[in-house]
Parts: C-alpha cells; structure tokens; sequence
C-alpha cells in the first residue's frame, strides 16, 4: 500500500531549529515531486516547500525563504525539511505530499496531489 509518514515534530523555542523527515513506502518516491504543506488552527492548508523529481529545483513559500530548506534522499526514500531560526507563526501540522510537480504546492491547491501523510504537529513556542 502506498504510505507517507511525516517525523520530527515537536515542541522547540523560537530561534530553534526541527528537522522533519518524511518517508514513503509502496512507491518509488525518486519519480514525484515532493512538497510540505502546513496547517494552522482555523487556517487554510499552504504550500510551505517542495523539491522537484527531475532537476532537484526547490520552491518556498515567502514566508520560510532563508530559513527553511528542503531537500530528498532518494535511496532513503525520504525527504527532509530542515527549519531554522523558528517563530511562534511557523506553528502548525505539517503535511508531506507527492505529486508529479510542484504546481500544487506553488499554487496552494492542495487538493491536486496524488498521496498524502498524516502531519505532524510543530509547535514553537517560549
């Protein structure tokens, strides 16, 4: 069965850094582009970061340019998203999604990619 399972989530303080993993199991994750999407309460859910199947391009969102960065192992079936330098507004579930581009993440329709894990909770807080 196809599975993405997102990791490292926690409780950090602001300024602090969290390294989220997600890892995909029943497909090989090295054909799909991989994007991170996060959710706030009472928010929609964003396009936060992806990194492309082809060319290894990467997009942010604005508000996590320069502090977030994305990247893929391919034999690990996994991609990363390390989060640096973190404020309270960055709290959220953050979701991992695969699709054949980035255009759902870039355009924020989520609804377009294929598989979906379930999120993990990023709170940060003092």
């Amino acid at each position: 069965q196809v599975q993405l399972v997102e990791s490292g989530g926690g409780l950090v303080q602001p300024g602090g850094s969290l390294r989220l993993s997600c890892a995909a199991s029943g497909f090989s994750m090295g054909y799909y582009a991989i994007g991170w999407f996060r959710q706030a309460p009472g928010m929609e859910r964003d396009g936060v970061s992806c990194i492309s199947s082809s060319d290894g391009s990467t997009y942010y969102a604005d508000a996590v340019k320069g502090r977030f960065s994305i990247s893929r192992d391919n034999a690990k079936n996994t991609v990363y998203l390390q989060m640096n330098s973190l404020k309270p507004e960055d709290t959220a579930v953050y979701y991992c999604a695969a699709d054949w581009s980035c255009d759902g993440v870039q355009a924020n329709t989520a609804y377009v990619m294929n598989y979906w894990g379930n999120g993990t909770l990023v709170t940060v807080s003092s």
